[in-house]
């Protein structure tokens, strides 16, 4: 059996984790763009998933979503060129930058936050409350067994 053929009939867990992540970020992709975010891709929620209203800096939102400073650095580029976020000084420490979102990236945030709770309740109801809740417990419990850090996979 050719090794293509055996991975597609039985993927292995990296080939599911991709696959997850990217069905599951393909339907927030679809449905932000149904209201109005059309210019948003996939990459951006290496940000969007992780900025606080009260903005982030650089460092602790390549740290949080595993990317490298220079990855991260283009993705907030293009994120402040279509009005997602801005640069701003940190009240606490002036050499310091923070990660502002604008309105615009406000309104993405909270429409993520409520499509990500659609995504999810469509899945609780497929699987049933009980087996989803224990898949999201294996999923974390997985996810936490693995280093964190390491070599950007996007950069």
């Amino acid at each position: 059996m050719r090794r293509s053929t055996r991975k597609e009939q039985d993927p292995d867990l990296g080939i599911l984790a991709v696959q997850l992540s990217a069905r599951v970020q393909r339907e927030i992709f679809i449905r932000a763009a149904q209201h109005g975010f059309e210019d948003v891709r996939p990459r951006h929620g290496a940000v969007l998933a992780f900025l606080d209203a009260e903005g982030t800096r650089p460092g602790e939102l390549a740290r949080l979503a595993g990317r490298n400073k220079q990855t991260m650095g283009a993705i907030l580029d293009e994120l402040e060129r279509l009005g997602y976020v801005r640069r701003a000084p940190d009240p606490a420490d002036r050499r310091a930058r923070l990660i502002m979102p604008t309105e615009r990236g406000l309104q993405f945030m909270e429409l993520s936050e409520t499509l990500v709770s659609q995504i999810e309740q469509d899945l609780s109801d497929t699987l049933g409350p009980d087996l989803y809740g224990k898949f999201r417990d294996g999923l974390r419990r997985v996810a936490a067994s693995l280093p964190a850090t390491g070599r950007d996979t996007e950069g």
